[in-house]
């Protein structure tokens, strides 16, 4: 995948060498190999069978590493599927300005539409959600999708007035969505307890073995607050068995219901415009999406 962001570093695999021989002498004559990634933050390279380093692509993500050093330990802990917790952490150098990590590498692939136990894998991601809600929110910090909804309404507008121009999307379905998201608008915000939220559950964050999950990836937009954002997944993961599975493990209430399916649309809406050009899975799966939240109504 080329160049995401306007403010992205150059990283290759010669870069990328030369930081771990000085951070990771034993690892000198280990030939960093590129790992293909629809993922936005951080650019992936193998370091031999049981490594991966993570290098940040923009300041904003390499203020992200710290986050998961500090906390992905502590979540780890308490969840019940393994996590890509740093097993080291390289400082800024004159040769890449921010900090990077080394994480364990996690056997798995991303799903795919043909899930093969899809309600398995919705009782699995409600078991997780479960889990990381239930970890003590003390001292952690403000998920960065934790606020009220309202506060994307600029940005979800901006990005359904794009949607005119966008050959992937129904020109009579933007009627719809700008209805969808009218009366998104009028939901209650959250009003329970602040609980712990992964922020970002999306198909390329989830790894599965056998149909079932593995483990679940890139906690860069972790931490508390309203919880409902991590019910998106049933809408850019999982079919209607699966999505249903999910919410039955969950025992989510109908308001609730509709601000994660709200959420779910707006990370598409925003996403689609931004990454059309450059990023194919997130632009795919955007439009399943929009396509799925629709036909739920």
């Amino acid at each position: 995948m080329g160049r995401l962001h306007d403010d992205e570093f150059a990283v290759d695999a010669a870069l990328v060498r030369s930081l771990v021989r000085h951070r990771f002498p034993g690892f000198a004559d280990v030939e960093p190999v590129p790992v293909s990634s629809s993922g936005t933050d951080n650019f992936l390279f193998r370091l031999g069978d049981g490594l991966v380093v993570r290098v940040p692509r923009t300041p904003a993500a390499a203020r992200l590493i710290d986050l998961e050093n500090r906390w992905l330990p502590v979540l780890a802990a308490r969840l019940p599927v393994p996590l890509p917790v740093p097993v080291g952490v390289g400082e800024p150098s004159d040769d890449f300005p921010w900090p990077w990590a080394v994480s364990r590498w996690i056997d798995g692939v991303n799903p795919v539409d043909d899930l093969d136990d899809p309600a398995g894998l919705g009782r699995d991601l409600a078991r997780f959600v479960a889990a990381l809600r239930r970890v003590p929110v003390d001292g952690g910090p403000r998920g960065m999708r934790s606020g009220a909804l309202s506060g994307r309404d600029g940005d979800v507008r901006a990005a359904i007035a794009r949607l005119r121009g966008d050959d992937g999307v129904d020109v009579s379905a933007v009627s719809a969505v700008s209805a969808l998201w009218d009366k998104a608008m009028s939901l209650p915000v959250w009003d329970g307890p602040d609980m712990w939220a992964h922020g970002d559950l999306s198909p390329g964050n989830v790894l599965v073995r056998d149909g079932r999950l593995a483990a679940v990836l890139d906690f860069g937009l972790m931490g508390i607050g309203d919880p409902t954002v991590d019910l998106v997944v049933a809408w850019n993961l999982l079919p209607a068995p699966g999505r249903a599975a999910f919410r039955d493990v969950l025992g989510v209430g109908d308001d609730d219901w509709a601000r994660g399916r709200a959420w779910a649309l707006s990370i598409a809406l925003i996403q689609l415009p931004y990454y059309r050009d450059t990023n194919p899975v997130l632009v795919a799966n955007s439009r399943h999406v929009i396509r799925q939240v629709l036909a739920e109504g």
